[in-house]
């Protein structure tokens, strides 16, 4: 590596592999030669003189790609597809004068940007149906485990862990249908020209339309796609960029919900994200065991939440049938929204598959606030045995005022219970029925049944269709 220019932290210390190689130079370029052998061999099969001889010469050179020539021609030409242009026909001397052949520079760029897109789209579903099958085994075994809910980060009526993690699982389902919607409308730009007229097509091919249509099916198909955009100038639609960066945007805003939660459990001590033996929470506070994991998925769904808006900015401003004002902005938001993606949902999966529960701690916590979430059943139970309702109300309410001070000004537990047993209105009541009354499972409602229904309606078949992606993935974090 070298250490004397920038290099992208993106690629060195987050996103995987698999993700950096889908936006790399070589998948770039060479898919830009798959396009241009796909629209000689097109052209050739409506009757252009394009021997095969001469595809076959582009095939094999395909993966051949001389950088060095074409940064030179580069250099020289100010322009980077004519670039690829003559460094591709260096290679392909016989080829050399069709290739290109009534295209222009976004027949191959748009083109490519939408199938890398694509993919890429692909690389992150994979990760997310993962990420949605570790939560929801964590949210199945956990299910009737009783935790304090918190509103407005104050005790509220007790939930189960199990649903909480429920509610993440319910925001990265939306993501996925977003995903896969996304998935399905993405079409090919095509080769509609210079200003999406397809008027050299038109001349090319003596003015016959049909085989103008059926260039653009053909090309598609060729590619893997079954339809073109309807419409375009020179470009498609950077709405299309905006669309599939507001996907990232949603997932980026759930993994980060669920890492801030984590953030917020773990300063409660009631979860911990995984913590490896000679890890450092801290550099000088040695204790300390820090949620970093998080904190990093926090960090990067901010950038990626961000860089959603560029091409927003994109679409609000291109010129006309096309301006050159989006292609560095596409170069730099696009590839690192997916590197970024890549890498939250990379830590979200190790940390929900190490996620650690400290039940006991959970039950303290629960044990401290319940008697005062209790004194309402305890109210209706004593006036069942036959005590004045109105009398009975007003005890409690000076009982509990008791209470709360010794917690929050004293610093002592929540005696409100003793205090319940202690007072003589309240005498028709025993410890033991008290204590039943306060059996937290009363308290958390349909949580566990919403568990298991959520898990079993909504969130299995969703995923049922990527079953054989689910699993197997070699998630190592960098640093």
């Amino acid at each position: 590596m070298r250490t004397d220019i920038y290099q992208s932290p993106l690629c060195g210390r987050y996103a995987s592999y698999e993700m950096q190689n889908i936006f790399s130079a070589d998948q770039k370029f060479s898919m830009w030669r798959k396009l241009w052998v796909a629209l000689a061999e097109s052209e050739k099969e409506l009757g252009l003189p394009i021997t095969e001889e001469q595809i076959e010469e582009m095939k094999s050179q395909i993966h051949n790609i001389d950088y060095e020539a074409a940064k030179k021609y580069e250099l020289e030409l100010r322009h980077d597809v004519m670039a690829h242009v003559h460094a591709y026909g260096d290679a392909c001397p016989n080829a050399a004068g069709i290739i290109h052949l009534g295209a222009t520079s976004c027949y191959v760029g748009d083109n490519t940007d939408i199938i890398l897109m694509h993919t890429a789209l692909k690389r992150v579903r994979v990760l997310l149906v993962n990420a949605i099958d570790a939560l929801s085994k964590f949210a199945e075994q956990y299910k009737s485990l009783p935790t304090l809910a918190y509103t407005h980060f104050q005790a509220a009526q007790p939930t189960t862990v199990g649903k909480r993690a429920c509610l993440w699982l319910n925001d990265l389902l939306f993501d996925l249908e977003q995903l896969d919607f996304q998935l399905d409308s993405m079409r090919l730009l095509g080769c509609k020209g210079t200003t999406g007229t397809g008027a050299s097509f038109l001349e090319l091919f003596d003015g016959d339309e049909k085989k103008v249509e059926l260039l653009e099916q053909k090309i598609a198909e060729k590619i893997g796609f079954s339809k073109c955009q309807s419409v375009s100038g020179q470009t498609y639609t950077r709405k299309v960029d905006f669309a599939v960066l507001q996907v990232l945007s949603g997932i980026a805003q759930s993994v980060s919900k669920f890492s801030s939660d984590i953030r917020l459990l773990s300063h409660l001590k009631e979860v911990d994200e995984p913590f490896e033996e000679k890890q450092i929470g801290s550099s000088a506070m040695a204790y300390k065991r820090n949620p970093m994991r998080s904190e990093r998925i926090s960090s990067l769904s901010k950038f990626i939440i961000a860089e959603s808006i560029s091409p927003a900015m994109v679409e609000a401003t291109q010129w006309l049938e096309r301006s050159l004002d989006d292609s560095a902005n596409k170069r730099l938001s696009i590839p690192q929204a997916f590197m970024a993606a890549d890498a939250i949902l990379e830590i979200g999966i190790n940390v929900t598959d190490g996620l650690v529960v400290y039940e006991s701690m959970i039950n303290k916590h629960i044990n401290e606030e319940l008697p005062f979430m209790a004194t309402e059943n305890i109210l209706m139970e004593a006036v069942k045995r036959g005590g004045d309702r109105q009398e009975l109300h007003e005890e409690i309410r000076e009982l509990s005022m008791k209470a709360a001070y010794r917690v929050k000004h004293e610093g002592l537990n929540n005696n409100l219970i003793d205090l319940i047993l202690e007072s003589d209105k309240f005498d028709m009541l025993k410890r033991e029925e008290i204590s039943d009354i306060l059996d937290p499972m009363k308290f958390v409602g349909r949580a566990p049944e919403q568990v298991v229904e959520f898990v079993e309606e909504y969130l299995n078949p969703a995923i049922e269709p990527f079953k054989e992606f689910i699993g197997g993935l070699d998630v190592d974090l960098k640093v």
